[in-house]
């Protein structure tokens, strides 16, 4: 039998997201997002005169990217059109994760909390199939990492929460013949193309893209 590897990455893409979009219990931190330094002094004394100072914001100024080679200018510009893509739905994602969690406390027994995550995993399925099955493999591999940067666990571990390790499992050994990883940890400070990502974020989020 011949499969189209293709195919079934974009279909296990989209159940992840199902999976994702119904956890019951999840460690999000609301306050993930990268905080700028501020600077703070009350008061500096020069030559006898006290002068008052004033916090002070760091401010980041940065651009879109310019490369002298065109490989890199267009793996760049490819890499900015996902991130615009992408990042809007990480952002529903952690929106559908937080309102699921809120709405699971408030369910009396375990069966109503079941009969809620089936219907959340519907609608997730009925909204998001016709996306997803248009993405591209690095798309959904960009997917994966932003959904950590947004929640602060990654696709693995959301999915062991949810579903158990032997889910978790499968889906990460069926991922990695594709060249995924579920474990895919999103890293600014390390990673080259994260930094580069963040950039783009940042000027998303700044009404400069």
């Amino acid at each position: 039998m011949i499969f189209d590897n293709f195919a079934c990455m974009k279909r296990i893409v989209i159940l992840i997201l199902a999976v994702l979009m119904a956890v019951p219990s999840f460690g999000v931190d609301l306050d993930s997002l990268k905080q700028k330094r501020v600077f703070v002094a009350l008061a500096t004394v020069v030559d006898g005169d006290t002068i008052p100072s004033f916090d002070l914001m760091e401010v980041t100024i940065f651009g879109r990217r310019t490369y002298s080679s065109a490989r890199k200018q267009r793996k760049y510009d490819k890499l900015t059109r996902n991130v615009m893509k992408m990042y809007p739905i990480s952002l529903e994602i952690k929106a559908i994760l937080i309102e699921t969690y809120l709405y699971m406390q408030t369910l009396p027994d375990d069966e109503a909390r079941q009969e809620h995550i089936e219907l959340v995993e519907k609608g997730v399925w009925d909204q998001y199939y016709p996306v997803m099955r248009k993405c591209t493999l690095a798309q959904g591999k960009l997917l994966i990492k932003l959904i950590d940067r947004e929640c602060n666990q990654t696709s693995f571990e959301l999915i062991n929460a949810f579903a158990g390790g032997f889910k978790a499992k499968f889906y990460q050994a069926f991922a990695a013949l594709f060249g995924a990883s579920l474990k895919k940890e999103y890293n600014p400070e390390d990673d080259d193309e994260d930094n580069m990502i963040e950039e783009i974020i940042w000027m998303i989020d700044n009404d400069m893209l």
